[in-house]
């Protein structure tokens, strides 16, 4: 039976997509902080390139050594925000320092140049926040994010507005690049302290000085399985079949977690198993639900779908380790996930149909492309949206979107790498200004009361 299971781990990993997405390194910057901007920044360095000195090295032996591929190594840290605080000055600063220590290490991302402002600003968040689009702009392996809403705080309607008009500079700045910028950006209600994705993922306050987190993806073994079920096959049946499968991924994630924790002496923190596409062939959300029975992503019956498979997911890799964490579910990022990006070239799948779907997946909408013209007040009502999903089901929701600069609807931005390529999506130009320029606080839903 061992040789068994050993053989279709083999076959997951050579021909089913089956990788460790990602081994992120977090790291607390608190005692970083000084009220002298230069030399808080010279002990970020310090610190970051102590901890992580080893962590590309270790990650590619681990490849070597058990024949599993580990595709990035990133860290986060620390919501740059709160040594903004402490410091004053630029915080473009502090985003070059992040990618000197990105560049020096050889890691893929560097996370954490964000802001929590749920419920509020405190010193440094608004500076951070309108720092974002220039230090995107400057920097290859940073990514930022802003937490804007919370089940218990309730929605910031100011950073709201706030945040269309970032994610429009982002992309104006980085034309010329794709407008990768905005692609860097995320923007959450309820964000969690241990995510180890980007572009999202930074250092929780409540998290010990350094961990490991594992992200472990394989739609693409999922996939194969259900191709391989009978097409009558009940859906609870369906379901038992994915947890198995979600079972053995997340066992992977939580050997390779165990082995880099004590390789790097560094406490291990959380698996996180989500099945995040890539734009290969195969490796595809979409095409999970479609070996459901739906003949393309996006036809009704979608959305039970996809929830359906967020859930045994879930359920399956709480049985496999007691360290589950993240997010661990679906995620549905349009331009990263081939089956995706044929349902909205097709016009199957839309952007209110993504929306729908994001009530019960790992995240939200993730990586739209929309017209370059699209106005900032827009881009804000569907953050908004987004956000009021979070809050009141009590899960993590997000938005990557990406105004395409000089780009229609049907035309294509192409990212390149993991981030693939996406379709230019039609969105609502419908105004809604006046309720965008209201401001304030969107109050906490009756699911806050819990105490």
């Amino acid at each position: 039976m061992q040789t068994k299971e050993i053989l279709e781990t083999i076959k997951m990993i050579d021909e089913e997509y089956l990788d460790i997405r990602t081994i992120t390194m977090g790291i607390s910057l608190l005692d970083c902080m000084d009220t002298d901007i230069d030399k808080s920044c010279e002990k970020i360095k310090k610190k970051i390139c102590s901890k992580a000195k080893d962590l590309v090295k270790v990650g590619n032996e681990f490849g070597k050594e058990y024949g599993i591929p580990v595709v990035n190594k990133r860290i986060s840290v620390t919501p740059i925000s709160m040594l903004v605080a402490v410091s004053g000055g630029d915080p473009v600063k502090y985003a070059l320092t992040l990618e000197e220590c990105a560049q020096e290490l050889g890691v893929d991302f560097i996370g954490g140049f964000s802001a929590l402002v749920q419920k509020g600003y405190a010193s440094g968040d608004k500076e951070l926040i309108e720092a974002i689009p220039e230090a995107l702009a400057k920097t290859q392996h940073v990514c930022a994010s802003v937490n804007v809403g919370s089940t218990k705080a309730g929605i910031n309607m100011d950073a709201v507005k706030q945040m269309g008009r970032i994610i429009k500079e982002c992309a104006q700045l980085t034309k010329d690049d794709h407008c990768l910028g905005a692609a860097k950006l995320v923007v959450f209600c309820n964000a969690v302290e241990d995510n180890p994705f980007m572009a999202g993922a930074f250092h929780g306050v409540g998290e010990a000085d350094c961990v490991i987190n594992v992200g472990v993806s394989g739609p693409g073994v999922v996939r194969a399985v259900l191709a391989k079920a009978d097409k009558t096959l009940p859906m609870d049946k369906i379901a038992d079949l994915i947890k198995r499968t979600a079972f053995k991924i997340t066992r992977m994630g939580q050997l390779v977690g165990t082995v880099a924790s004590e390789k790097l002496g560094v406490p291990f923190g959380i698996v996180d198993l989500s099945l995040a596409p890539t734009p290969a062939i195969g490796d595809s959300v979409a095409y999970i639900l479609e070996e459901m029975g739906l003949e393309t992503c996006g036809a009704y019956g979608t959305t039970a779908c996809l929830a359906m498979l967020n859930d045994a997911v879930k359920k399956g890799g709480v049985m496999a380790t007691s360290n589950v964490g993240g997010l661990s579910g679906a995620f549905i990022p349009v331009s990263e996930d081939a089956g995706m990006i044929h349902a909205a070239k097709t016009g199957v799948l839309s952007l209110e149909k993504l929306e729908a779907m994001t009530a019960v997946c790992s995240v939200g909408l993730d990586m739209i492309v929309v017209p370059g013209d699209t106005s900032a007040s827009i881009i804000s009502g569907v953050i908004a949206d987004e956000a009021a999903i979070g809050m009141v089901n009590s899960k993590t929701t997000a938005v990557r979107i990406i105004p395409a600069i000089g780009k229609e609807v049907g035309e294509e931005l192409d990212f390149g790498g993991l981030l693939g390529s996406g379709p230019v999506m039609p969105i609502r130009q419908t105004q809604n200004d006046v309720m965008i320029n209201r401001g304030g606080r969107i109050p906490a839903p009756l699911q806050s009361l819990k105490n």
